[in-house]
């Protein structure tokens, strides 16, 4: 049975990877719905880009909602510096003709775990945590119906990618962060410390183009377009594609490995506002509330990507 999803993000390049690798997949997974939120760009970016990346998998079915348009409580920081000032840059793909779908996407998000039997649905955060805390915030009587939260963000042996201590995702909203990771919910968590061991070099990135389809041509410009960045910044051989860590891990949770640690949140800190403190020696006797992952299989991982996204 395919696993039920809602994906929440921010697209961002990685994003749309992650989302087509979902849509390329549906004997494992079947998306509900997309709910954007204010993160790598701002939300009318962010909600017109999930439309884009629908559309370019030919999956107009799918509902896309617009989220919260800020962090909870602080001024939104975004990061077109990496994604270029549509967030999508790089290839040229056409405005989205499917509207938005009616409604909030935190509505849609408490709905959908409401109208679901318990322990059903998956919620894939790609993004700041925004849309899922004030879900949680708005309506507690869901968070015990989350089957898993599978998300991409926080770093502890890697650092931080925005701050010397944090990364993008938690560093935008360390408070909804401090929420969902305080709220008892499953939560796998997909950290730079395993992003960055998935790096797309020039000859996996030829194997996109060399699918030849109208998918594999905008993910290898969309990986060309951000991997100049990366590469300038960590002196690597390719750029880390990020988001997709948690698509490929619904479909095959083997390719990664971790451990079932305490993670907090730190929000009080100007030096390391963001950080997630993940207690990966268990020095503390602080319970353990999140399985957070520490290497992938990276070819294994490219192998999936490139022939699922075959299929699109």
């Amino acid at each position: 049975m395919p696993r039920k999803i809602i994906i929440d993000t921010d697209p961002g390049q990685d994003d749309a990877v992650a989302i087509l690798l979902a849509l390329a997949s549906p004997d494992e997974i079947d998306l509900l719905g997309v709910t954007a939120v204010a993160g790598n760009v701002p939300l009318e970016l962010t909600a017109k880009n999930a439309r884009i990346v629908c559309e370019l998998a030919g999956h107009t079915d799918v509902p896309v909602y617009a989220g919260c348009d800020r962090p909870l409580n602080r001024p939104l920081v975004t990061a077109e510096h990496v994604h270029g000032k549509t967030g999508l840059d790089g290839p040229v793909l056409p405005d989205p003709q499917m509207p938005l779908a009616q409604g909030h996407a935190v509505d849609f998000i408490i709905d959908t775990l409401r109208a679901h039997e318990p322990g059903t649905v998956t919620l894939c955060p790609l993004g700041p945590l925004t849309n899922i805390a004030t879900a949680f915030t708005k309506a507690p009587d869901i968070v015990d119906r989350v089957q898993e939260i599978v998300l991409m963000g926080g770093a502890y042996f890697e650092v931080g990618n925005i701050t010397p201590a944090a990364e993008f995702n938690i560093y935008v909203d360390p408070e909804a962060a401090d929420i969902v990771f305080k709220s008892g919910a499953h939560i796998v968590v997909m950290p730079l410390d395993v992003t960055h061991d998935a790096l797309v070099t020039p000859h996996r990135n030829d194997a996109f183009r060399a699918l030849d389809s109208k998918v594999g041509h905008a993910v290898a410009e969309m990986t060309d377009f951000f991997e100049r960045f990366d590469k300038e910044k960590y002196g690597s051989e390719g750029a880390p594609l990020h988001d997709p860590c948690v698509t490929a891990y619904l479909i095959r949770p083997e390719l990664f490995s971790g451990r079932h640690i305490n993670v907090e949140i730190e929000t009080q800190s100007e030096l390391t506002l963001g950080m997630t403190v993940a207690d990966w020696w268990r020095v503390t006797d602080r319970p353990a509330n999140a399985m957070f992952m520490g290497s992938v299989d990276a070819q294994g991982f490219f192998d999936l990507l490139t022939e699922r996204l075959a299929r699109l």
